[in-house]
């Protein structure tokens, strides 16, 4: 794909909750600390090996949620932006910037930051000229907008378009591009309306404007529906806009798959979902999509941590990103091999094959063994609220965020089709439309996000929604257990920092994944009433 870039959550300034680096599991920003762009030159300058060798070619180096500090970038702090992109240019990679919806009002002191405003449209003219006059292959601006209490067009009466065009116009001339993300959706839901939905919202804002945005825009949609969970389908946004640029964004950073403290190689679930055919299996695939359009974007992984990634082992996932983004029908497994060769070197090892086949028997299907302990059947969000680590199965059930599972002592799971729920499932193309429709058509794995079904449900499995979840609870700490085991077995076949470090989060993961296992299905055990067929203990 032409367009393989990596979205910095970093701010300048410590944030009071989010720290330096939002939703960062691998220590401090690479590029600012304390209000202050970092010194280390050369680690920036790694980094950009690092991206070149990954295929990575573009990075926006400041969080979507843009702070005072962050905005000023644009303004009197650029020359700190310009240094970031004299030292990643070498490496064939551009640099872009999030920008505040905000700007002309917070950095201008205009009255008002209204698209249509001529005094704004000439604020923005003239303040990306002189972007361009300091950094002249600079790649354009990356804008949350009306989101989770970002500003943004709805303040004026005007809608994504309109916002987004604003800032496309002056980029034109100099081969700049907006990124506007469709992460668009009301976050103070009334919790007992069953029929405000935020799966729906991207598609309800973004579908009725396909074909108004500028030719340099480019819409960014999240590969899912909701907000990068363990297991969802792909956003029906994907099909939808077939008259608009699309970027696909993924999150390589594991805010909802373990934080990389969890093994969790998830290239097995991009490549499904690149792979994934919205109008059939005839038609045209998610890739397809996004390599027409704005290409591949993700939610960086990388810190200050020695070991870039702070797991080892999530190192892998940076690569993978890169590696799909480059060439989508790629085999997960042949990635993780050249990963491995990268990275480990087995040919240089005392037993080169016990190395490889015990990485892949850790990593090959971790994905799913995470999937296994934490949220069942595409149900989503039940992690603790806030910091997105460990189980509260409850923990937004009753919250304004629109992240609900519907558990009651009857059934469990969120009603989406059009007969008798929020009609969701009526925002995809035939045959999917349909499919997700039907209780008997709906994959297992998707399951509880599209129907609300009684905990006796027979899954093609032959087995029933509450045994599954019993079943499958026990079986991935099991998995893990494994892992634990197998990662033993490489002492002194790897450097011993790395098998120092990797051993230090197993323990965590499988502590964690006991700690799913028990409060989830101590939770259904007493939501539904009904034993397991096994007889073992549900604490």
């Amino acid at each position: 794909m032409r367009r393989r870039m990596l979205d910095h959550w970093d701010n300048v300034d410590v944030h009071p909750v989010m720290g330096q680096v939002e939703r960062g599991y691998a220590g401090g920003s690479i590029f600012w600390r304390a209000g202050q762009p970092r010194r280390d030159r050369d680690r920036v300058r790694a980094y950009g090996r690092l991206l070149a060798a990954c295929g990575v070619n573009a990075v926006s180096v400041n969080n979507v949620n843009v702070h005072a500090t962050e905005a000023r970038l644009l303004t009197d702090r650029l020359d700190e932006v310009a240094e970031i992109a004299d030292l990643l240019r070498p490496y064939g990679i551009r640099v872009h910037l999030s920008v505040t919806f905000a700007a002309p009002v917070v950095l201008g002191g205009l009255p008002t930051a209204d698209p249509l405003d001529d005094a704004v449209r000439a604020w923005w003219a003239e303040t990306t000229r002189r972007v361009y006059a300091r950094i002249p292959d600079f790649g354009g601006y990356v804008v949350k907008a009306d989101s989770e209490g970002q500003p943004g067009p709805f303040s004026y009466g005007r809608d994504h378009a309109d916002g987004a065009n604003l800032l496309a116009g002056p980029l034109q001339p100099y081969g700049g591009v907006v990124h506007w993300r469709a992460f668009v959706y009301n976050h103070r839901q009334d919790w007992r309306d069953r029929s405000t939905d935020r799966a729906r919202a991207a598609h309800d804002h973004f579908a009725p404007l396909d074909g108004r945005f500028r030719d340099n825009v480019i819409v960014q949609v999240k590969h899912g529906p909701m907000d990068f969970q363990t297991r969802e389908p792909v956003s029906p946004v994907i099909a939808a806009m077939p008259g608009t640029r699309l970027a696909v964004e993924f999150q390589v950073t594991q805010e909802y798959t373990g934080q990389q403290r969890h093994v969790c190689y998830l290239a097995p679930w991009w490549s499904e979902l690149l792979r994934f055919a919205p109008w059939g299996d005839d038609g045209r695939t998610v890739a397809d999509v996004a390599a027409d359009g704005g290409g591949l974007v993700a939610v960086s992984n990388v810190g200050d941590d020695r070991f870039w990634t702070g797991h080892p082992l999530a190192q892998a996932n940076l690569y993978a990103f890169g590696r799909l983004a480059w060439d989508p029908g790629l085999r997960p497994e042949t990635v993780l091999d050249e990963w491995l060769d990268l990275t480990f070197d087995p040919a240089a090892s005392a037993d080169p094959d016990l190395l490889r086949r015990t990485l892949h028997q850790i990593m090959d299907d971790s994905w799913r063994s995470y999937e296994r302990y934490t949220a069942p059947l595409g149900v989503g969000f039940m992690v603790r609220p806030g910091h997105h680590y460990g189980p509260d199965v409850d923990g937004y059930e009753y919250t304004p965020w629109g992240t609900y599972h519907f558990a009651d002592r009857d059934g469990v799971g969120v009603d989406r089709t059009r007969a008798t729920g929020t009609g969701f499932t009526g925002q995809y193309p035939p045959p999917w439309s349909e499919a997700y429709e039907s209780l008997a058509a709906c994959p297992d794995e998707l399951l509880l996000f599209f129907h609300h079904v009684p905990y006796g449900h027979v899954l093609r499995s032959g087995g029933t929604v509450i045994q599954h979840i019993y079943d499958t609870h026990f079986d991935g700490v099991r998995e893990v257990e494994a892992m634990c085991r197998r990662w033993e077995w490489l002492a002194g076949l790897v450097d011993p920092a790395v098998h120092a470090r990797v051993t230090e989060r197993l323990a965590e993961q499988l502590r964690c994944a006991q700690e799913w296992r028990d409060q989830v299905n101590a939770y259904f055990h007493r939501k539904s009433g009904v034993p397991d067929a096994h007889g073992r203990p549900l604490h």
